[in-house]
């Protein structure tokens, strides 16, 4: 049950463009015994469906800048292969070690900088 109510969790907030993996793969870590490399690799495939349907609510809305969207697309596939095979050379520890860092360094900028960055109204 609980992993149910994780991935729902992690859908809502994957839905609102905020990140289900920050939710998933913590949650994922305390539930299961699984290695890093295959906790991340489930939160990728289940971002697919979700991501799919975000978009084309956010398409529907006229909330996507295409022009802008396809150089980041194209990059982030590159940035997902490179990223994807230095992931299966890396021990799972060191894996895990890493996404800690990367969570708390986005905390950290969460609460200390986010509110002071101008935005497009």
């Amino acid at each position: 049950m609980a992993i149910f109510i994780l991935g729902l969790f992690a859908g809502i907030i994957g839905g609102m463009g905020i990140g289900g993996g920050t939710i998933l793969i913590p949650g994922l870590i305390f539930l299961t015994n699984f290695k890093q490399q295959t906790i991340q690799s489930i939160n990728l495939i289940s971002f697919i469906p979700i991501a799919i349907v975000a978009l084309i609510i956010h398409v529907k809305n006229r909330d996507v800048l295409f022009k802008l969207s396809l150089p980041i697309v194209l990059f982030g596939l590159l940035g997902a292969w490179a990223g994807s095979k230095l992931a299966l050379t890396l021990p799972s520890s060191s894996l895990r070690r890493l996404f800690g860092v990367f969570l708390l360094i986005m905390g950290v900028y969460e609460i200390l900088y986010k509110d002071k960055v101008p935005r497009e109204k």
